[in-house]
């Protein structure tokens, strides 16, 4: 007997999460998601254990060479300056992010048209607002609404506690007379969505026992499988296949135990990321794409956009208990958003205010800078360090280039046997000027906080979290592969909702862009379904 849903997910991560939760609205539809990876469990995260700071570097690592679950595939990022982070498994990469949460700002669907840069977005923000807004409500933000930088938001939960560091710099930031404001954060800063409260335990990017880092897994897809979504983990998708019409009509997939099935669907919704998602559709090869599905034009896997890092490190005289809190979430400053004809640079970046480094890690680092040593003296360097020490992030727009890609990776698979892929990124002269503007501007921050700079360099090697462009939208077939609907140009009844779908990057985490795209996609999708299929 055949296995037939109407609707089938690949990816149970940011965007998989929200498609399902829309799309399961219809409570007539049989949705089915497919996750390569397994179910995290909160009691195994490194924070519920005295050795957090070292088990974060084996099964909770974001780099999936450390990690090597059996769930990742391997990734040659050799040709790039900056290694790709991600998670699979159930909530995808949510599980270990920050959860710093910005939207998109209005210009950033328009480079093109202001600065000459770029391509412009089929579809603006204000199209988009109304999704960011029930996203939000969902996924649970903190922040202050009033931003001078931002549109207004609606509503937000109260923002995460500053603390005296984040007090700090925000001195400071007024002394430049410099914008900043508290971080947008998917926190639970009180009781929202029956999950519990942040108790600024501070390491966030391991995975929150207490539920109140808005990972999916515990917004999205709880209503999403009460609405009734069939989750099936630990099943790797090798192949979108189509029917002689050239429609989608299922996938093929391998279990736990790596015996081959097919599930056959009315509607392929692909969430796989950035990186993942052109892997799959260029392992989907048939005689109508000999060259993998949706990649007639040579586009799937091109313009990939990562978010360059600067990073500035600050020492105080005095202990702010920089330690505690959301590492990720403090404040944030975009005073140098925006292209300005002063600067010798095209479009922005965001600075993002970190919190200091937990015990073990400021020593081991202190002790590789030189600045904590090992002896009689360790403890009363070590205390110079430690809870005075605070960082700035320049999270720079990253312009697409063609050149900049993912290819499939044949000498190198996964456990199934399905290839991995091959990275091949650059810095372009643009982003490397505006990293070195980041870095003289965090250096004048932390002078006006009165902290002594002890690194400061660029780019951040381990920081390729934002996965995005590898498979954009746009109005013309001949220079994208998606509509503004997140549906393929050459297979109407396909659609890919994540990140990859980005025609530009901004200067924010693409998180809550990516799923507000997801839930208007989705809300098109639904309407729409009996011509798609037809």
């Amino acid at each position: 007997m055949k296995d037939v849903a109407d609707i089938v997910i690949i990816g149970s991560g940011a965007s998989g999460a929200a498609a399902a939760w829309s799309l399961s609205l219809d409570r007539s539809l049989r949705i089915v998601c497919l996750e390569q990876g397994s179910v995290a469990q909160p009691s195994d995260y490194p924070s519920t254990s005295v050795d957090w700071e070292l088990s974060r570097s084996a099964a909770y690592s974001s780099n999936p060479s450390v990690r090597r679950n059996p769930a990742d595939y391997p990734i040659d990022d050799s040709a790039s300056p900056i290694s790709i982070a991600n998670f699979n498994g159930f909530g995808g990469s949510t599980i270990l992010y920050s959860a710093h949460f910005p939207r998109f700002h209005p210009s950033d669907f328009r480079t093109r048209s202001l600065d000459g840069v770029g391509d412009d977005w089929p579809l603006g923000y204000d199209e988009l607002k109304p999704f960011f807004a029930e996203n939000e409500r969902m996924m649970g933000v903190a922040g202050l609404v009033g931003d001078p930088a931002n549109p207004d938001y609606e509503s937000l939960l109260p923002p995460v506690p500053l603390g005296p560091m984040g007090r700090t710099m925000a001195t400071a930031f007024n002394e430049l007379g410099w914008h900043w404001w508290p971080s947008y954060s998917a926190i639970n800063t009180h009781k929202h969505g029956n999950r519990g409260t942040c108790i600024n335990l501070g390491p966030c990017n391991t995975g929150c026992a207490q539920s109140a880092k808005g990972s999916v897994d515990v917004t999205y897809w709880p209503v999403a499988r009460r609405q009734g979504v069939e989750v099936m983990t630990e099943c790797r998708v090798r192949e979108i296949t189509l029917d002689g019409r050239g429609l989608a009509n299922g996938v093929i997939y391998l279990d736990a135990k790596g015996a081959q099935h097919r599930l056959d669907a009315r509607v392929v919704v692909v969430a796989c990321s950035g990186i993942g998602t052109p892997r799959l559709l260029l392992n989907s090869r048939s005689s109508a794409f000999p060259d993998g599905l949706l990649n007639e034009q040579g586009l799937v896997g091109r313009n990939l956009m990562l978010h360059p890092l600067a990073y500035t490190e600050g020492v105080f005289e005095q202990d702010l208990r920089s330690s505690i809190g959301p590492h990720g979430c403090s404040i944030l400053s975009q005073q140098f958003y925006e292209t300005a004809k002063e600067r010798d640079f095209v479009r922005g970046y965001t600075m993002q205010v970190l919190r200091g480094a937990p015990p073990v890690e400021t020593a081991v680092s202190g002790y590789f800078m030189r600045q904590v040593s090992i002896g009689a003296d360790h403890h009363q360097k070590f205390n110079r360090l430690f809870n005075r020490t605070a960082g700035i992030a320049v999270i720079s727009e990253d312009l697409p280039e063609l050149d900049n890609r993912v290819e499939l990776d044949t000498e190198h698979c996964d456990s199934s046997g399905m290839p991995g892929v091959k990275v091949f990124y650059k810095l372009s002269d643009n982003t490397s000027r505006m990293l070195k503007h980041g870095l003289e501007m965090s250096k004048q921050v932390f002078a006006a906080a009165g902290a002594n700079v002890t690194a400061s360099f660029a780019p951040v090697k381990h920081t390729g979290w934002h996965l995005m462009g590898t498979a954009r939208m746009g109005n013309d077939p001949a220079s994208s592969v998606v509509n503004r609907f997140g549906q393929a140009h050459a297979v109407k009844n396909l659609f890919i909702v994540d990140s990859s779908i980005f025609v530009t990057s901004g200067a924010v985490n693409p998180v809550a862009t990516a799923q507000a795209l997801t839930l208007m996609a989705c809300d098109h999708l639904r309407r729409n379904l009996p011509q798609l299929v037809s």
